[in-house]
């Protein structure tokens, strides 16, 4: 009989334990895989205990991932060529699923992402793309939520960042809102010069109903003209002096 050498019974004892007790945060899980078989729900958080070369466990985080989308070529529906990128915001609701139902859920969710991109933008004309984009924001996310559903990804929310437009074209909305400007400033002062018109109507009308009114109109100006420095003062004559001499000359 020979004695086994304590040395080598603690390192035994030392990877049994380390391969066989992991520990879970709170924001993962675990699945398990006994030679070869799902082992129930995914474990976690907390303690875990495996046997050694029998099971293996794979973690799943459950937190938020934000999946940057990277630039994609697009070309409208009315044949123009852009660049888009985007972000999207998914989490793992169902580990169990996230790990038997696709290879890798992060590459995939990925590539999905970008052929839903290049596919929904396409289908849509410019001026939607810049003026409309939380539609198509709701859009992108509820498509990419549907595939991605039966892998347990849940996808929250998708966003287009930027949108890179060619030279001429950039020069083209500019050119476009410059012209909108001058179309509202003069749409404005046409309103304005139509309510004054308007307004300058309603007055004469006033004034010709009462004469008297015309003279106090009279008397006003020249009392505005003497509070200036000017050295010219205009003295109007009362209308019924003037309507005297011309009923005098049509005799």
């Amino acid at each position: 009989m020979f004695s086994i050498p304590i040395l080598f019974i603690v390192v035994i004892v030392v990877f049994f334990l380390f391969s066989a007790i992991k520990i879970l945060n709170e924001y993962e899980r675990g699945v398990i895989f006994r030679l070869g078989r799902v082992l129930g729900m995914p474990k976690g958080p907390g303690l875990i205990i495996l046997i050694p070369i029998i099971d293996r466990m794979v973690k799943v985080s459950l937190r938020t991932v934000v999946l940057d989308v990277p630039p994609q070529d697009v070309i409208t529906r009315d044949n123009v060529s852009i660049k888009v990128n985007a972000v999207v915001y998914f989490r793992v609701v169902d580990p169990l699923k996230a790990i038997i139902d696709v290879e890798n859920y992060l590459y995939a969710t990925s590539q999905l992402s970008q052929t839903t991109l290049r596919s929904v933008l396409g289908q849509a004309e410019l001026d939607d793309l810049l003026s409309h984009r939380e539609q198509l924001n709701d859009r992108l996310q509820d498509i990419l939520d549907t595939h991605t559903e039966p892998w347990g990804i849940k996808v929250s929310n998708v966003e287009v960042k930027n949108v890179d437009l060619p030279q001429e074209m950039q020069r083209a909305i500019a050119r476009q809102a410059e012209a909108e400007r001058e179309r509202r400033a003069k749409v404005i002062s046409a309103e304005g010069e139509f309510q004054a018109a308007t307004k300058l109507s309603e007055a004469s009308e006033i004034l010709s109903q009462n004469p008297m009114a015309l003279q106090l109109r009279y008397l006003q100006t020249l009392i505005e003209i003497s509070t200036e420095k000017n050295s010219t003062i205009v003295f109007p004559l009362p209308i019924d002096l003037i309507k005297m001499f011309m009923d005098k000359l049509s005799k």
